[in-house]
């Protein structure tokens, strides 16, 4: 039998590439010229190719007619076909390296005439920065070759091709590939050409790769440099008065990079033909005591995982965008980055060079779907792939190489174990000892130099801490990290503070990485932002792709304000009555000169003087004992705190002068709490009972009106809608509360009104709440008491039956007129808070609309609940706790949220709703981790509570 050899067999070919150069670093700029060949190019999309047809690619073809679509860009995103978006099934036919003949083809035609300054001596390289997932590539009618590798550079000789105008480039881009296999990263898949096109002259004496050693002796305080070429030049860094032939070694006195003191030295490579602008850092890397050290010191990871992701462009980012994401980061007190699931940008890391991130690189490789038939087939374990393993290592390393931003190189994500990740492994090492080995599949720690877990809870992480994890004596003497935790879901991640906790009691426990940086979604008006399934896919894994810390179009979440502060690093505690507050540098490396210190006083949450505070500039890990000023005014009677910030003295690259880097809260007097003298007795009418200012349904008890404020159906509630982190995931092994909670019956709860009382000094309306179909209840009694003008509630709730599952909230709803618009409170904020997501929760005065009080999740669910609230107003009432409660208002109803799959769902209604809660349930991040800790849990045990409501009169 014989087989006929087509012209698309290289889609299917497991080898990396033909044609192409070999890889070496990239660098932005040099005084050698360059052409780029962004912007509008002529497009045809077929589902499939007769590929034997390549007349587009001839000169004199003319594509006049054909569609235009930018480049960098997704052709998916500009009007041709849809994006899909799987979290791991890979959406075709698992039978590597095959892929359907239904194969979605993008014929790309790009005209071009060189500037008139091209020189005409020495070569010309063209360069591909990404093309998802399979390219061929002609200039002037003849075939340069193919690639695949979708994040990752490829280069071409083209001098001999080019003429001086009239260039046509044709390049035809499959979605499939055998490369796809090889990249099932968890995101949208999206062909085209996504990442810069660029034409560079390379003159005859140019560099056709170089490699920058940057050592650092914290010993001695001095760097050594050395850069090594392919062809001979000299090295010349002005600042360090270095002029050194390359090759040649150099030790001299510098301030060392780190990602707290990022310098940079500029420099260059001068060879016959260019010179290459170089920034160097001075940075040692090394595995010492089993700790990952960095110019001796041990580093914690507060970090990130980042996928590349813009709502309108996908992964075809710009600078500007890439720098946005680099000083959010900054400014949220973030120190790293893992580049999940592929080499990012090259711009990213100048970035991360430039402003100072610790960056764990990983490479362009998952094969996560073989999962679903136990691995079988895996190409990471079959030995026909290991080229194309070996070329995306290389093409990484020798891409990223010269960047003292990464420190560690990652072998790639959930790809599970095999030959072709220790011939990676084996490759690194051989090429760059100075940096270190992740990969998370490694559980026995063969090929890496880090023990790495992916959503291990948190008693499993004080086990590691503690050396009693087990596993072999190799992987019991390396340093932990959580390379992904905290999953950033929707409403939360919960539960970040208590890791931090602990990653800060053990040495052994280096930090984490967050997962991850943005949510996926892609802007649609149908939608406002559009996830999984919103395109028609066959296979969808819905929100899955919207789990980050910023929202799609960067805004913060709630999320990434607390992320902040539990990894603020600052430390300020002390005792408010006693006026001293206590300072510890949390830095690794940085002292606290940048920093100022402030201190403010509020009385019943008002400023009412602020000032500066001395604080020596403390080396790392050193603290210092402060003393406060006296109290400046006699706040007895009142609550009474002081603030402690720490901000940034002067403007920096990442920060203006005032940016918040710290702050701690120090309690001094808790205040007196609110009472309510019983004077006035339920008043009964024919229709209406009346106490005090309020008016109730003589028959039922419901309450009516406050004064002139009208109340309508006031009675308990437990039920929230279920958080992305309350429904859990499929896969989790532990109670799924958002589900148990549906099956339960807690969205559909009934109120059973069994009796109303009138006394001589109170109103009592007794209930049962339960729901249908079993036999677990709440006995409910509402005891209304009033002074005359305050009308005072008391909340009584007995359990009955067997509750074996903890309660979503308990409190009160109740609905006011849909006029009702601005809300003040005394309590935390600005920003919501749940009972393991309150640490960035700032108790004072604030002020919102009620549309402002919700949180815009892509995927509707609970959302904007105020913790530690003393004291609230809205559509003129004001609520105030004893001695304080959870406060949620929006314009629908929790069945509504709970109904809503998208932001555009939701429509506001005549009605505002207000939730005063004495109890919520924790937060977790089940979504793919550990679910709310028992501390963080509501359970259903008898409970008491009250709230005063009163008449705002203006």
């Amino acid at each position: 039998m014989s087989f006929r050899t087509t012209a698309t067999d290289y889609v299917e070919d497991v080898s990396p590439s033909s044609g192409a150069l070999p890889p070496r670093a990239w660098y932005a700029s040099s005084d050698a010229t360059s052409l780029s060949l962004n912007g509008s190019w002529r497009f045809r999309l077929s589902a499939t190719v007769d590929a034997e047809d390549d007349s587009f690619a001839a000169e004199g073809y003319d594509a006049g007619d054909w569609a235009e679509v930018s480049v960098p860009g997704h052709w998916v995103l500009q009007g041709h076909g849809s994006p899909i978006y799987t979290n791991h099934l890979y959406p075709f036919p698992v039978d590597p390296p095959r892929v359907p003949t239904e194969n979605p083809t993008g014929d790309h035609v790009r005209t071009f005439d060189l500037p008139s300054e091209w020189p005409l001596d020495g070569g010309a390289v063209l360069r591909f920065d990404g093309v998802e997932s399979c390219a061929r590539v002609w200039l002037n009618g003849t075939d340069i070759g193919e690639f695949k590798g979708s994040r990752l550079p490829h280069e071409f000789a083209v001098g001999h091709l080019l003429k001086p105008s009239g260039n046509v480039l044709a390049v035809r881009v499959h979605q499939w590939s055998a490369g796809s296999y090889l990249e099932d990263q968890d995101q949208w898949w999206l062909p085209g050409i996504f990442r810069d096109v660029t034409l560079l002259h390379r003159p005859a004496g140019s560099a056709l790769d170089f490699f920058v050693h940057a050592s650092y002796d914290h010993v001695a305080g001095e760097g050594t440099l050395r850069v090594d070429s392919d062809v001979d030049g000299r090295v010349l860094v002005p600042a360090l008065d270095i002029d050194v032939a390359t090759g040649e070694p150099v030790t001299v006195p510098v301030r060392p990079w780190t990602a707290e003191t990022p310098r940079l030295y500029d420099g260059e490579l001068v060879t016959e033909g260019e010179r290459v602008p170089l920034r160097i850092g001075f940075r040692t890397v090394a595995l010492e005591d089993g700790l990952i050290k960095v110019n001796g010191r041990a580093i914690l990871f507060k970090g990130v995982n980042r996928h590349e992701w813009h709502p309108e462009k996908g992964r075809a980012l710009d600078l500007e965008t890439m720098r946005e994401d680099v000083l959010l980061m900054k400014r949220h007190n973030i120190n790293a980055v893992r580049t999940s699931h592929y080499p990012p940008h090259p711009a990213f890391l100048d970035l991360c060079d430039e402003y100072g991130l610790w960056v764990i690189d990983e490479c362009d490789l998952e094969t996560h779907g073989f999962t679903e038939q136990a691995w079988r087939d895996n190409p990471v374990d079959d030995d026909r792939w290991t080229p194309a393993l070996l070329d995306r290592t290389a093409r990484m390393v020798e891409r990223d190489k010269n960047h003292p931003s990464v420190v560690i190189w990652s072998l790639g994500n959930e790809a599970g174990t095999g030959r072709g990740l220790t011939a990676m492994a084996e490759w690194i090492r051989g090429r760059d000892t100075s940096r270190l080995i992740h990969y998370e599949g490694d559980i026995d720690c063969r090929d890496t130099d880090m023990y790495s877990r992916m959503y291990a809870d948190h008693a499993e992480v004080e086990r590691i801490g503690r050396g009693l994890d087990g596993g072999g004596l190799k992987r019991r003497q390396l340093p932990f990290i959580l390379c992904e935790f905290g999953h950033a879901m929707g409403n939360g991640p919960g539960g970040i503070a208590d890791y931090q906790h602990l990653f800060e009691a053990y040495d052994r426990v280096q930090g984490g990485f967050i997962w991850e940086w943005i949510d996926h979604g892609i802007k649609d008006e149908r939608y406002t932002f559009a996830y999984g399934g919103d395109f028609g896919e066959e296979l969808h894994d819905g929100n899955f792709v919207c789990d980050g810390l910023v929202f799609p179009d960067r805004t913060p979440s709630p999320g990434l304000v607390e992320y902040k502060k539990v990894i603020e690093p600052v430390r300020i505690d002390g005792d408010g009555p006693a006026g001293t507050v206590r300072v510890q540098n949390a830095y690794d490396f940085a002292d606290l000169a940048e920093l100022a210190f402030e201190w403010s006083y509020q009385v019943d949450g008002e400023t009412v003087e602020t000032g500066a505070l001395s604080v020596p500039a403390l080396a790392p890990g050193e603290s210092a004992e402060v003393k406060l000023p006296a109290p400046p005014v006699d706040g007895r009677g009142a609550e009474t705190q002081w603030t402690v910030r720490a901000v940034l003295a002067a403007d920096t690259a990442w920060g203006p002068r005032g940016h918040q880097v710290a702050w701690v809260q120090l309690p001094l007097n808790d205040g007196a709490l609110t009472q309510v003298a019983r004077s006035d007795g339920p008043v009964p009418g024919e229709q209406v009972i009346t106490l005090g200012p309020a008016a109730f349904d003589a028959r039922t008890g419901a309450l009516r009106t406050i004064g002139g404020v009208d109340v309508t159906g006031l009675r308990l509630d437990v039920w929230r809608a279920p958080t992305d982190n309350d429904n859990g995931a499929p896969w989790q092994p532990d109670a799924r509360y958002g589900l148990l909670w549906r099956k339960l019956g807690l969205h559909r709860m009934r109120h059973r009104l069994d009796a109303v009382e009138r006394g001589d000094d109170a109103l009592t309306v007794r209930t049962r709440v339960a729901p249908a179909a079993w036999e677990v209840g709440l006995r409910t009694v509402y005891r209304w008491t009033s002074d005359g003008t305050r009308l005072r509630l008391t909340v009584s709730v007995s359990p009955e039956g067997d509750w074996t599952l903890p309660l979503p909230r308990l409190g009160i709803r109740l609905g006011l007129a849909s006029s009702a618009d601005r809300v003040k409170w005394f309590g935390g904020g600005p920003g919501e808070g749940y009972p393991d997501t309150k640490s960035a929760s700032m108790v004072g005065r604030w002020e919102s609309t009620v549309d402002e009080l919700q949180t815009p999740y892509v995927r509707p669910q609970e959302n904007g609940a105020r913790a530690d609230v003393r004291w609230a107003e809205i559509g003129g009432l004001r609520v105030e706790g004893d001695p304080c409660f959870w406060f949620t208002a929006r314009r629908w109803t929790t069945e509504q949220l709970d109904a809503a799959e998208h932001l555009t769902d939701l429509a506001p209604g005549n009605t505002v709703w207000v939730n005063l809660d004495h109890g919520q349930q924790g937060i977790g991040s089940q979504s793919c981790g550990p679910g709310a800790l028992p501390q963080y849990q509501l359970r259903a045990t008898p409970a008491e509570f009250s709230f005063v409501f009163s008449e705002i009169h203006d």
